[in-house]
C-alpha cells in the first residue's frame, strides 16, 4: 500500500508520498514513489506513484528513455502539461500492453495510478489524477486535491484545512500531519515521506525535503497536533442527559 497526495493552492503545488512497499507483513522495503522532471527556468514535472512497483517503475523508465531518445515525444518537449497527461498515460499502456497478459497469469494484474502536475513556462500550474487503465481526471476550482493509495486515514484534516487560498507552508504542515494520521492507523504506509512544495511560476523547485525516521521536526510536529487534538477534545460541550 502506498500513501500519495497532490495539492493545488493559488500560490503552488504540494507533493507528498511515502516510500513503503511491501510484498506480505514480513517483506517491507522502502523505495522513492516522488519522480521528478524539471528544466530550471522553462517546466517542474512531478509524478507520484501508487500500485505496483514494477508496474510505476516500467512507467517512469519508459518517460526517462523517451527523453534520451533525439526527436522523441516527451516530458522534456511537451508543449502543455495535457500533453504530459497524454504521454504518462502512453506509457501506461505500453507498459500494460506488454506485461499485462504475463501479469493475469498469476491473477496479479497491470495495477499502477499516477498523481501528475507541474507548470510547463506560458501556462498555469495543472494538477491531474491517471487511473491505471490511462485515463484521468484535472483538478479544477472545485476539487484542490487529488489522492491515491490509503487515502482514508489523512483525508479529514486535509477537508478540514486546506482551501486554495492556504499558504504553501501550511499547506504543507497540513499534508505532514495528514501522513501522521494514516500512519498511525496503518501500518503499510511508513517513512521516508517525500514532499517537494512549487512555488506559483518560479519554474525551479527549491523547496524539497525526506523526513525520515526519527525526523526532529516531523516528531515535533507530531507531538504538537496529538497534544492540541486532546486539548480541544477537553473543551468541548459536555453532554446534558
Amino acid at each position: 500500500m502506498t500513501y500519495c497526495v497532490g495539492v493545488m493552492l493559488e500560490s503552488g503545488l504540494i507533493f507528498a508520498s511515502d516510500s513503503r512497499t511491501h510484498a506480505g507483513v514480513d517483506n517491507f522495503a522502502s523505495f522513492s514513489k516522488l519522480s521528478l522532471f524539471e528544466r530550471a527556468g522553462d517546466r517542474v514535472i512531478v509524478l507520484l506513484s501508487s500500485g505496483n512497483l514494477a508496474g510505476t517503475q516500467a512507467v517512469i523508465s519508459t518517460l526517462r528513455q523517451n527523453e534520451a531518445r533525439s526527436g522523441c515525444p516527451s516530458l522534456e518537449n511537451a508543449e502543455s502539461m495535457f500533453d504530459v497527461a497524454l504521454l504518462v498515460s502512453e506509457a501506461m499502456r505500453q507498459v500494460d500492453k506488454r506485461d499485462g497478459q504475463h501479469l493475469t497469469r498469476n491473477a496479479v494484474g497491470f495495477n499502477a495510478s499516477f498523481i501528475l502536475g507541474g507548470q510547463i513556462k506560458g501556462e498555469a500550474p495543472r494538477l491531474f489524477r491517471l487511473y491505471t487503465e490511462g485515463n484521468f481526471i484535472e483538478a479544477g476550482d472545485q476539487t484542490s486535491y487529488f489522492q491515491t493509495g490509503e487515502t482514508k486515514y489523512g483525508k479529514p484534516v486535509i477537508d478540514w484545512v486546506i482551501r486554495r487560498s492556504t499558504s504553501l507552508n501550511d499547506a504543507a504542515k497540513c499534508i505532514l500531519v495528514s501522513f501522521d494520521s494514516t500512519m498511525r492507523s496503518n501500518l503499510s504506509v511508513g517513512m521516508p515521506i517525500d514532499l517537494i512544495c512549487y512555488k506559483l511560476d518560479s519554474l525551479d523547485v527549491t523547496m524539497r525535503r525526506r523526513f525520515a525516521p526519527g525526523d526532529p521536526y516531523f516528531a515535533a510536529l507530531s507531538k504538537e497536533w496529538n497534544a492540541g487534538v486532546r486539548d480541544v477534545f477537553t473543551r468541548l460541550t459536555d453532554l446534558q442527559w
